[in-house]
């Protein structure tokens, strides 16, 4: 292991008690590896909310993400495809579905180090939320499963308990996540010099910036360098054993993308 990379995975500190504190985490690659709103969509296409042809196209995006990290406009056509694939289904239905499919597939994914920074802000007293663009429904999942205090996601619309297919307010991604987060911070009270925020990608520097305590997880690229200037801490829990597995992980989404685009050549013919 490199000297720099020695200095970023380190034992986390322990964290004092502070009721007014709160730690706020960003989901896709900081609390689970890959992308959450991926591991939904699969798990509808198992359940026959659409087709091959559909989901092998979002297998590359993912292949993408785990390779490279983040692409929002990636991001925001799985986003939107999900909205149109769930319209017309109910809350109830989505949000059952939500938790089959964090047993299936997300569970395993919760990378252990982030998993333990939560728990030491909960040992002290804090709020811990989940602050990202996937789903409010599977974000709400996802804490609940991990005991955390909330989660604020993106909204998708619903009219008497079944989804329109549309969206309510801000896809909640880089400045809208800011703005989220001091919305939460004044109506509970807490002191954001106080707080910490978690993430791994340069998009989320609005909302890294808010807190008095900003911490980089597995950073891309921008993010680290960003984390370096300003002093921020950094985990990379992808080093050594694990960053084989991430790599290994690439290459799996890799074969399955190709395995999913032929079948949908197959298919069609």
């Amino acid at each position: 292991m490199t000297e720099a990379a020695a200095t970023e995975l380190q034992t986390e500190p322990a964290t004092p008690r502070d009721p007014g504190a709160a730690a706020f985490f960003d989901v896709d690659n900081t609390v689970i590896r890959g992308a959450s709103i991926w591991q939904l969509a699969l798990g509808l296409w198992r359940r026959d909310f659409f087709t091959l042809r559909d989901v092998s196209a979002m297998a590359w995006k993912q292949v993408r993400f785990a390779l490279l990290g983040e692409n929002l406009a990636h991001v925001e056509q799985i986003r939107q495809q999900a909205l149109g694939f769930i319209a017309g289904h109910s809350v109830a239905e989505i949000h059952a579905i939500g938790e089959e499919i964090f047993d299936e597939a997300m569970h395993d994914r919760i990378w252990p180090g982030t998993q333990a920074l939560t728990r030491t802000h909960l040992d002290a007293g804090q709020e811990v939320w989940l602050v990202t663009a996937t789903p409010v429904e599977v974000a709400t999942v996802i804490a609940d499963r991990l005991g955390l205090t909330g989660a604020l996601g993106s909204v998708a619309e619903s009219v008497d308990g079944i989804y329109t297919g549309r969206m309510v307010g801000d896809f909640l991604h880089g400045a809208a996540k800011a703005r989220a987060v001091e919305a939460l911070a004044a109506e509970r009270g807490f002191d954001l010099s106080r707080c910490a925020a978690y993430s791994d990608s340069a998009n989320d520097i609005p909302m890294l910036s808010l807190v008095g305590h900003p911490v980089a997880i597995n950073p891309d690229g921008a993010l680290r360098d960003h984390a370096r200037a300003h002093g921020w801490a950094i985990h990379d829990y992808r080093t050594g054993r694990r960053a084989a597995k991430v790599g290994a992980q690439a290459v799996g989404a890799t074969a399955l993308a190709g395995v999913l685009a032929a079948a949908a050549r197959r298919r069609r013919r």
